[in-house]
This record gives structure tokens, sequence and C-alpha cells, in this order.
């Protein structure tokens, strides 16, 4: 009886061992692929408005302009907007693949902005990877407008502005990217429409591939406060395409924002897509590689 019962557990084992053997060999091969990382999350560096969780290759300069018609609804007298301008120029250089810098200029307000992307989980595939990307941006505006009263004592303190950004997003797969970003917003001298100078805030990106070069996009932000006083602010929210054409990629969109920056857009939205408050706009992205890193 001891001897049937031995056998028996013993046979148990080795059919345990054989069932259990593939699983055995196939974390060893897991172990032997690379760590990839995941890339082409986006087009550009931004969903529309917004950074997106698209870094630039190490040692690539990105030459951006930003342009915004008017209000769609001012109708024929104005050309349907298209008679009105503002426009954002802006230099983005990656110094390396997860460290981009970068600063702009812009017709509204004549600001000036600048801002640092650090990406801090890169999302990968193979051993030890992350399924999302995590990248803090950092930033600051200036506004150039001239002191509404010169008499009185002025600070150039006065025109600052800083934003953090914490974007959370994963490339589902190669038709689909979603990303959340909380966001905080600080600002020395607020107007009284305002009447707060910490704004928080989340903004909400996707986008999804239609083709090999053409691409759906969306960016809406909603902004938690400062939403108060006589004038009725919105939240924005772009919706566009992403056209490549080898080193250029354009973004025409529909927004309810005129401001091309997170100073701008946050806290100065006026337009309502419901009346009709809509602007066409794009933004052209021209890539240099200053230096290539295959180089030794």
């Amino acid at each position: 009886m001891q001897t049937r019962l031995i056998l028996f557990f013993l046979i148990f084992y080795i059919k345990s061992v054989s069932a259990q053997q593939p699983d055995l060999l196939s974390l060893v091969e897991d172990e032997k692929q690379p760590k990839e990382f995941v890339k082409n999350s986006y087009k550009s560096t931004r969903v529309i408005m917004s950074h997106s969780l698209e870094n630039l290759a190490g040692g690539v300069l990105d030459f951006r302009i930003l342009h915004r018609f008017g209000m769609i609804n001012e109708g024929a007298y104005q050309f349907f907007g298209l008679d009105q301008a503002t426009i954002r120029l802006g230099l983005d250089y990656a110094v390396t693949d997860r460290l981009t810098v970068g600063i702009g200029r812009s017709s509204y307000k004549k600001e000036v902005d600048g801002f640092a992307k650090y990406k801090l989980l890169w999302q990968a595939t193979g051993p030890k990877s992350s399924p999302v990307s995590v990248i803090y941006v950092g930033g600051t505006t200036v506004n150039g407008l001239k002191f509404e009263d010169e008499e009185v004592e002025n600070y150039f303190t006065s025109r600052l502005g800083y934003y953090h950004q914490l974007i959370i997003g994963r490339k589902f797969s190669e038709s689909l990217t979603l990303q959340i970003a909380p966001t905080f917003l600080h600002l020395n001298i607020v107007p009284e429409t305002l009447n707060r100078h910490d704004i928080y805030g989340a903004q909400l990106g996707g986008r999804i591939k239609l083709t090999k070069r053409l691409a759906l996009t969306a960016d809406y932000v909603f902004v938690a406060n400062g939403k108060d006083g006589d004038v009725e602010y919105k939240h924005p929210l772009s919706i566009g395409f992403d056209i490549e054409t080898g080193g250029h990629v354009f973004q025409l969109h529909f927004t309810n924002a005129t401001g091309m920056n997170e100073r701008a857009f946050i806290t100065e939205t006026q337009g309502d897509w419901g009346k009709g408050d809509i602007q066409f706009g794009f933004n052209i992205s021209r890539v240099f590689t200053i230096k290539d890193k295959r180089k030794k």
C-alpha cells in the first residue's frame, strides 16, 4: 500500500513539474527580451494646446509656429475670423531623450514663456518595465504689456506666472493614446475678475490614429477654481487633426481658447462652443537635428 502511495505521489510530482516547465521556460525567455521604450505616443510634443506624453529625441531642435484666427461666428464681415490672428513662435530643444527645454513669444499680451519638461517614467515593454509614462512640466510666463498705471511703483515680479504639471498617460495601442495631467498655476498679480492667485485644474488629452500620417486629437482642461467675477470663463477645449509630412507636423484644430500658453488658456478662455465662439487654428512643427547621437 505504501509503495503504491509513494508511486502515486511520484507520478503526480513528475506531471506537475512537466506541466510547469513551459511556464518556467517562458519566464527565462522573457528575461532575455530587451527592454524597449514605447515611442510615438503622439506625433508632436503638444496634444494641441497642452504638453503631450511625447518628448523630442536628444539633440533635436523643434521650431514651432502656433496660429489662431478670430471667432467663426463673427460672420462674413470678419471673413469668419480669418481677418484676425494671434500667433506664438517657439523653440524647443531636447538636452537628452528625457529632458526638453523651451521658450516662446506670443502676440497675445506680448507674453514670453519658458518651460522644462522631464520624463520621470517611460512606458516600456520587457523586464522591469513601466505600464505608463509620467512627465513633469514646470514653466514661467512673463506679461509684456505696459503697466496700466505707470505713475505708481510697479514691479517686474507682478508680470510673472508659474505652473507645474504632472502628465500621466499610456499608449494603449498603435491607434490609441490617453493622458491626464493635474495642473497647478500661480499668478503673482491677478485681475479683479479672477480674484485668486492659485488655480487648480486637470488636462485630459487623447489621440486616435486614423492612418499612417493622420490622427484625430482632443485637448480639454478642467479648471476647478478661478471662474468667478464679472467675466464668465470657460474650460478650454480643442479638437483637431495631426498631419505628418516628413520633418513637419501640421496640427489643424478648432478651439475656444485664444491664448497659447498655460497661463493664458487656463485663466482667460471666454469662448463658448455652444454659442459658436470657436476659432480655427493651426500649429506647425519643424524639427532639426542639432546633435546626432549616433556620431561619437
